[in-house]
């Protein structure tokens, strides 16, 4: 397996990662700062979700044209350039607009990189490869509330936004210089490919399965700390370290949980992850105050077995050439719905005082999930 350069590209996607859930820690300070509402703060989200879906769907004819290794290049310089912007915007409408050109710079990378990963490792080691990749979303998830709320002591949200555009957009560089792979170009999603894909029933098990998989990590992580802070009574200090604290696990737990695809297969493993999520997330709801630190702990150590299992899966639905447009179709709806219209509706529940029974609902939904993963079946492509 080619560890050195899959670690490389765990290592861009950290910042990739970051650069969509650096607002969650934030958020608390942002809402303030700006006078907006839970709804309007959520809907952040679904403004960077947007780009992101965009982004993705046009990434096969980018890609197509200028390889998957400059593409991640673009992305990365793209995601820097904006969020320096977002920094700066003076008002909520300039936000939305940066927070749209940052998911434009961040949906361009998947497609190229699933490309890359799997053209660099055989078929036996994608579970393990793509749950080395899959590290960087989960320490993450684990450093970002820690290194926001650290952070904001000595410097403004805005402040720390432009630091990490700049930073970003260095790494653009970093990549063009010690990069392998993605040296051919992607194939663009052709009509008669898309179609093929939108008449497989697998697609659509694959993405009810990835809205949900991206509800209860993204969608739930975005909005946990303002959850905490304005509903539990929380300090955002002790918010941001809770939910830090959560992720701490997570790294090696998605190792465990790539082994876990490797070893029990595709579909028990998803079956598991989130059945036991659907149950974990709805107790961050129902969970008295006393138990709800207990509760935050316990949801996401479940959670991050879903990606490597699910990427192996979304991997199974097209050939080398046509993945990245099986990518570009499932995963771009996954984020807008799950990373974007969750983190709403769960905004929107808090501002009508049901903050608590929008983590349940996510829940009930999360077990539907769990019901439609008895329907997949794994497919066996080159």
């Amino acid at each position: 397996m080619q560890a050195p350069a899959v670690l490389l590209m765990a290592v861009i996607f950290l910042l990739n990662f970051t650069g969509r859930v650096i607002l969650a820690p934030l958020l608390p300070t942002v809402e303030a700062d700006l006078g907006i509402t839970h709804a309007q703060a959520g809907m952040f989200f679904l403004f960077l979700s947007a780009g992101y879906l965009t982004a993705m769907t046009g990434a096969g004819y980018v890609s197509a044209r200028l390889t998957h290794r400059r593409t991640v290049i673009l992305s990365f310089a793209l995601l820097g350039l904006a969020t320096m912007a977002v920094s700066g915007a003076p008002g909520l409408n300039g936000m939305r607009l940066g927070l749209f050109a940052m998911g434009l710079g961040a949906g361009l990378y998947l497609p190229s990189a699933i490309a890359t990963i799997t053209s660099l490792v055989s078929r036996p080691h994608w579970g393990k490869a793509i749950s080395i990749h899959e590290l960087a979303p989960n320490v993450s998830f684990f450093s970002v509330p820690l290194l926001g709320e650290l952070l904001l002591r000595s410097l403004s949200w805005r402040s720390i936004l432009f630091r990490f555009g700049v930073v970003t957009f260095l790494s653009s560089g970093l990549y063009a210089l010690l990069g392998r792979g993605g040296r051919f170009a992607g194939e663009p999603p052709a009509p008669a490919v898309v179609w093929r894909f939108l008449k497989d029933p697998m697609l659509w098990i694959v993405l009810v399965l990835f809205i949900m998989g991206v509800a209860i990590t993204l969608g739930v992580f975005t909005m946990l700390p303002l959850y905490l802070v304005s509903t539990r009574g929380l300090s955002e200090a002790w918010a941001n370290f809770l939910v830090g604290l959560s992720r701490g696990a997570c790294p090696l737990l998605a190792l465990v949980a790539g082994w876990a695809a490797d070893r029990f297969g595709v579909r028990r493993t998803l079956v598991v992850t989130l059945t036991l999520s659907g149950i974990t997330v709805a107790l961050v709801g129902l969970a008295p105050d006393s138990w709800i630190a207990l509760a935050v702990i316990i949801q996401p150590t479940v959670a991050v077995g879903f990606f490597p299992a699910g990427f192996t899966a979304l991997s199974t639905l097209g050939d080398a050439r046509t993945r990245g447009t099986a990518v570009s179709l499932v995963v771009p709806m996954a984020f807008v719905i799950g990373g974007g219209g969750i983190p709403w509706f769960l905004g929107l529940c808090g501002d009508l005082g049901a903050f608590d029974l929008g983590f349940v609902w996510v829940g009930v939904l999360t077990l539907a999930g769990a019901a439609t993963a008895l329907l997949y079946k794994p497919q066996h492509t080159a």
